[in-house]
């Protein structure tokens, strides 16, 4: 399967979000260039691992876009592409040529596929970081991954399946906007919907959803299916029925898990079907 076969995409996006959509497309099928200014993608030297397998099969070309000779080589670029994917705010794609009115005019088929930090508010300053504070993600420590930027990428990555679709069908270009933090909004939906946040079913409050502390580690169960918390219970010796809502049940389990190493729980999980892995020490 290779839906967005022979569809043209020139980058200039920078960082992650376009990047990672970027690849994700050249996966499946599209033909992928990318403008970087002279001196490059800020992630080749954060981190040049990622730099690589984000760049993979993807043609890279250096262009001083402030140039009259950068713009002469974007505007050839541009007249062989099918869509733009940008991640710049809309105040300096306008100083770089690239404002949608502009491109527009000059390409009536190109389609646009801009990241912007947020929707409501494009030419503001922001990161991962404090899109997900904004959402409430963010606790007492920094969030394990960078979930407003990939969350932004796949939604990029669906704008461009709707990109091929137009394309195909002989549209002529539109402009499609992405907000990482809109983006990330419908991922923090089980917060909206009471789920997730500290207290909530899935934030601390069934015994049978949690991290304990074991012997040696650390391991999350996710009992939540009557089976599962059956099984559970049965393993801790739990006497049925059990409120699994309880601060009482939360306490025998978390005695339980603290008597039991991680090799002992693991092959318990196999023999009981049970939803339990070990963490990974960090």
């Amino acid at each position: 399967m290779a839906p967005l076969r022979g569809l043209r995409i020139l980058s200039v996006g920078l960082n992650l979000p376009a990047p990672l959509a970027a690849q994700r497309a050249r996966q499946l099928g599209a033909r992928v260039r990318k403008i970087e200014p002279p001196g490059g993608d800020p992630v080749a030297l954060m981190a040049a691992s990622l730099y690589s397998e984000l760049h993979a099969g993807v043609t890279v070309q250096r262009l001083d876009l402030g140039s009259e000779a950068g713009q002469r080589q974007l505007q050839r670029e541009l007249a062989r592409t099918d869509v733009l994917l940008s991640s710049f705010r809309p105040k300096a794609m306008a100083r770089l040529g690239l404002g949608w009115r502009t491109l527009h005019r000059r390409y009536p088929s190109l389609w646009q596929v801009a990241v912007f930090g947020s929707l409501a508010a494009p030419d503001a300053a922001g990161h991962d970081l404090t899109y997900q504070a904004e959402l409430g993600l963010v606790q007492q420590s920094l969030p394990p991954t960078l979930w407003a930027d990939l969350c932004g990428a796949q939604a990029a990555l669906t704008a461009l399946h709707q990109v091929q679709i137009g394309h195909l069908r002989g549209e002529s270009g539109r402009l499609l906007k992405i907000g990482l933090q809109e983006a990330l909004a419908e991922a923090a939906a089980p917060r909206r919907w009471g789920l997730t946040r500290p207290g909530d079913l899935l934030g601390g409050r069934h015994a049978g959803y949690q991290v304990f502390a074991c012997r040696d580690g650390r391991v999350a169960v996710a009992a939540l299916e009557p089976k599962f918390a059956h099984a559970l219970a049965d393993c801790a010796g739990l006497s049925e029925p059990v409120n699994w809502l309880g601060r009482t049940t939360q306490q025998a389990l978390a005695a339980w898990f603290a008597q039991r190493g991680s090799a002992e729980l693991r092959d318990l999980a196999l023999q009981r079907d049970l939803p339990l892995v070990v963490c990974p020490e960090e």
